[in-house]
């Protein structure tokens, strides 16, 4: 009796050695349970866990806060027709020609209550439908309230009710090397996110629009992400993401977004008057070089050459000539031609302006009143996505 005792505390001992082990090392393979399929296949499930907080460095919180205002656009317009289509020779030797009407997929992200969406301009530019979907499932014909091809932007109307709201953040304290997230529908796969981090900021003269202060990101953008966000951890609006470079096509690590500031500004002028209001004072500006200061004989180091003025512009009429090196415009330094657009574009028509410039050998300032900026065509480039 003793030894049969002495075994069975020993294959006790033994079996709860073994639990202890496998509840430590593999406790999934204690609570794994079974579930019948259907009545013909039994599976191995785990019980479902309750929700765990974000993991450390986790960005699925502005994900979450975000995404649901960021939605899919798709647009159709009528496609060209040949004006001798309907001629049965005409036909007779080309065929029929295709009517098919052409289609168009972007992004864009919802910013008010009463349902604007800011997108880029040229995901909706002749377009005959747009058709909005949210990530609830819920679709909406758009209306354009408004377009600005000078920085590739357009203002949308939807009327649909509860709608999910993005919150604007502050791309003006934006750092290289913050991190960000671009959200959209890429390729039509549908949503989807990504990170990366502010690579660069104030990106101008790509020949993207007339008007560029670019966030650039490594968070890969796509064709389809056109319109779509760029949020800050918080998950705040930081950028309208409208272009990528790249040689295939797909992203390559170097993508374009709008900053929500100069967004913010399109956005209310839009609402308000049903146009972007700019200021123009009608000049030729180049990027001072050492032959055109030679050229005008200014002895001006920094500052942009004046080489043309538009007679009976603001700028004519304030006493601007050719030659002249604007240096600064309203307090604001000016260091090339790109600054000086921008500068410019932000003063209000009608009320004069400080501008400091350089005459031969002399400093002086003199008071502009800008017009009102005539609209220019959009340019495309093929680094648009």
């Amino acid at each position: 009796m003793k030894r049969f005792w002495l075994l069975f505390s020993q294959a006790v001992t033994v079996v709860l050695a073994g639990y202890f082990v496998v509840a430590t090392l593999k406790p999934e393979w204690i609570h794994q349970r079974s579930t019948s399929l259907g009545g013909v296949v039994s599976v191995l499930e785990a019980p479902v866990a309750a929700p765990q907080p974000p993991a450390a460095g986790s960005l699925s919180a502005a994900a979450k806060r975000a995404a649901p205002a960021v939605v899919s656009i798709n647009t159709s317009k009528a496609a060209p027709r040949h004006p001798r289509s309907n001629d049965p020779w005409f036909r007779f030797f080309f065929g029929d020609q295709d009517d098919q009407p052409q289609v168009g997929l972007g992004s864009g992200v919802i910013v008010s209550p009463e349902g604007y969406i800011l997108t880029n301009n040229h995901v909706v530019e002749g377009a005959d439908e747009i058709a909005v979907t949210l990530t609830d499932g819920r679709q909406a014909q758009a209306k354009v309230i408004g377009t600005d091809p000078d920085t590739d932007l357009a203002v949308l109307k939807i009327d649909l009710d509860k709608l999910p709201v993005i919150v604007l953040g502050n791309s003006d304290t934006l750092q290289v090397g913050d991190q960000v997230l671009a959200i959209g529908n890429p390729f039509g796969v549908g949503q989807t996110v990504t990170s990366g981090i502010v690579s660069a900021l104030g990106r101008n003269q790509l020949g993207i629009n007339t008007f560029e202060n670019f966030i650039q990101t490594d968070a890969a953008i796509n064709p389809g992400n056109s319109g779509g966000a760029l949020v800050d951890v918080g998950g705040n609006l930081e950028g309208i993401n409208t272009a990528i470079y790249s040689r295939s096509g797909g992203s390559m690590g170097i993508g374009f977004a709008i900053p929500v500031s100069t967004a913010k500004h399109v956005l209310e002028d839009i609402v308000k008057e049903g146009k972007v209001t700019r200021g123009w004072i009608g000049v030729e500006p180049n990027d001072l070089s050492p032959e055109l200061a030679e050229t005008f004989g200014v002895k001006a180091k920094s500052g942009v050459i004046i080489t043309g003025v538009l007679q009976n512009g603001p700028a004519a009429r304030a006493g601007i000539r050719p030659g002249d090196v604007i240096t600064s415009v309203a307090e604001k330094k000016i260091e090339n031609v790109q600054e000086l657009l921008t500068a410019v574009a932000g003063l209000k028509p009608g009320n004069a302006a400080r501008f400091s410039l350089q005459r031969g050998g002399d400093r002086m300032e003199l008071d502009v009143t800008p017009g009102l900026r005539p609209r220019t065509p959009v340019r495309r480039v093929p680094e648009r996505e």
